[in-house]
């Protein structure tokens, strides 16, 4: 396996507990109050159209703003007994979206046979890809599988220059990534009358918020094609969430309150109306619920009286659930907003 990795410098991560205490002490207003302006609180679910469920923190990169804080020395890895529970409930409550994350979700044993029973169900699979693990020894043949089975790429490419991305991915990722898209479009992804969609994901670099989505997919769409010609379906942006690594970065240059200020001073109640633990639920590796990817890293659990696991789905009380948020929740509601499916509004 080729490990591509970034080293952090300092000390461990904070646990869930001090990374939830660190923003909570900041001397900002109440995440609860600025939905209040807006009618929006207690915010709560509106639907169920997309399970996104973790399996894992296993992966072949060690990426400077993970906030899953994945790399090759974890060892949480989603059993196929989960997996049967979360296609269970996709069944019973007929969810047509299916988004697959990690680590690299691609490294849990059972990821193909978990994409194959989704497919049969006619869910709308979505692979979160790291594009490297595609030209990693013992993966080459996922590009034929992952048409074969249509499922939708989600992929980080945080710049189209190699240095910046290798900058926040890690030594030589930049150019396994271009080799890895390649591989795609050979395979279908992204070409003229292909239904194989491939999304590329920006993040900025630094504590700033992303640019203009379309303008900032332009300039992808030239340089990719004038540089490496390579091609790919959408681009997507996502702000960096104040948790996990980006948060301890913050930490460590003194950069957390100027951030959170620029996140909070962004609030678009649109983009609050519009973000994605409204119409999906989250699901931890050990089968856990959560509102959203991110309350889940936070170790923040699912409102009182409602399911706990995944085992014990329920829709009626899970559809309509009063969502919880958090001081981090800022980070989807500036400017544009920021989802799993890139900006809001």
């Amino acid at each position: 396996m080729t490990e591509l990795t970034l080293i952090r410098q300092g000390s461990p991560l904070a646990s869930a507990d001090e990374q939830r205490r660190r923003l909570d002490e900041l001397n900002i207003r109440p995440f609860g109050e600025a939905l209040a302006e807006t009618g929006l609180n207690p915010l709560r679910a509106t639907g169920i159209d997309v399970l996104q469920i973790n399996v894992g923190r296993l992966c072949n990169q060690t990426c400077a703003h993970c906030h899953v804080d994945a790399g090759p020395d974890r060892r949480e890895s989603m059993s196929w007994q989960t997996m049967e529970d979360c296609l269970a409930a996709i069944k019973t409550a007929r969810i047509p979206v299916l988004d697959i994350t990690g680590g690299a979700p691609e490294m849990n044993p059972s990821f193909r046979q978990l994409v194959r029973h989704a497919r049969t169900l006619g869910c709308r699979t979505i692979d979160r890809c790291n594009l490297t693990i595609l030209v990693a020894p013992g993966f080459t043949d996922l590009p034929e599988f992952l048409a074969e089975h249509n499922v939708v790429i989600i992929a980080s490419l945080p710049c189209y220059l190699a240095e910046n991305a290798d900058r926040q991915r890690g030594n030589g990722v930049f150019d396994q990534s271009i080799a890895a898209i390649k591989r795609l479009n050979e395979v279908g992804y992204a070409q003229p009358g292909s239904e194989l969609k491939l999304t590329l994901v920006f993040n900025p670099i630094d504590a700033s918020l992303p640019p203009d989505q379309r303008d900032l997919e332009a300039a992808y769409r030239h340089e990719l094609k004038n540089r490496y010609d390579v091609d790919f379906t959408e681009l997507i942006t996502i702000t960096n969430m104040p948790i996990s690594r980006f948060l301890d970065d913050l930490v460590r240059n003194d950069e957390l309150a100027n951030y959170m200020t620029t996140l909070v001073n962004a609030y678009n109640p649109h983009a609050a109306r519009g973000v994605m633990c409204r119409n999906m639920l989250s699901v931890n590796w050990d089968g856990r619920l959560h509102d959203c990817d991110f309350n889940q890293m936070l170790e923040l659990e699912l409102a009182r009286d409602l399911p706990r696991h995944i085992r014990d789905f329920n829709a009626d009380q899970l559809s309509n659930r009063h969502i919880v948020v958090g001081q981090h929740c800022y980070g989807c509601t500036a400017g544009s907003g920021s989802s799993c499916q890139g900006a809001i509004s």
